[in-house]
């Protein structure tokens, strides 16, 4: 897959946290970021039963949308003593419309009688680039951040699950972590770096 140089790109995403991040580790790329609200992109139903399929839905109606190339990515919580909820459900596990607060404060009931070492979890993320809507070969990337739940809150920073997702590793809730730090650990951080990777090697 190869992009014209200073390309312009669209992130298929309404989520204001993830376009930050994802800007922010985009950003040494000769590209033009457009959110999908600069690009006159809407919502679109996320009908897709794995985040692959998800992912693909998203940026092949950006790519309808706006004429441009676009990446999307999927991505949720992954609970093992859940069965793997909230899954693909994670944005609005509490129910519409998305609610940070009530996503945790169910995640948490959920998980009150399992014990901690029982409450091992991973955020999850695919990112799909499409060069146009008819693209038969899109770029794929995975990447997968392990932790555990804990049973309250912490920190302030980040959204969604932040709060309550512990890195053994450093000790820290991504909430709590600077974003420079966990831009470097994140699901949507590896999984980045995987396109980024392939990109370069296609380009050269």
């Amino acid at each position: 897959m190869r992009l014209p140089a200073t390309a312009r790109l669209v992130l298929a995403s309404h989520n204001a946290g993830k376009l930050k991040e994802m800007q922010a580790m985009l950003a040494d790329l000769p590209l033009q970021i457009l959110s999908a609200a600069d690009a006159g992109v809407g919502d679109v139903p996320e009908t897709g039963l794995t985040f692959v399929e998800n992912a693909l839905i998203k940026a092949r109606a950006a790519c309808q949308a706006s004429g441009l190339p676009a990446l999307a990515d999927d991505s949720g919580l992954i609970v093992d003593a859940l069965g793997g909820a909230p899954g693909l459900y994670s944005a609005r596990y509490a129910g519409s419309p998305t609610d940070d607060a009530a996503n945790n404060a169910k995640l948490l009931a959920d998980l009150r009688e399992v014990p901690a070492g029982q409450r091992t979890a991973r955020f999850f993320a695919v990112i799909v680039l499409l060069r146009h809507a008819a693209d038969p070969q899109p770029l794929v990337c995975e990447g997968s951040w392990e932790g555990v739940i804990l049973e309250a809150p912490r920190g302030h920073n980040g959204f969604g699950y932040n709060p309550v997702f512990l890195d053994p590793r450093h000790g820290l809730t991504a909430a709590e972590m600077a974003p420079a730090l966990k831009n470097t650990l994140s699901h949507r951080a590896l999984a980045l770096q995987q396109l980024k990777q392939r990109l370069s090697s296609l380009s050269r």
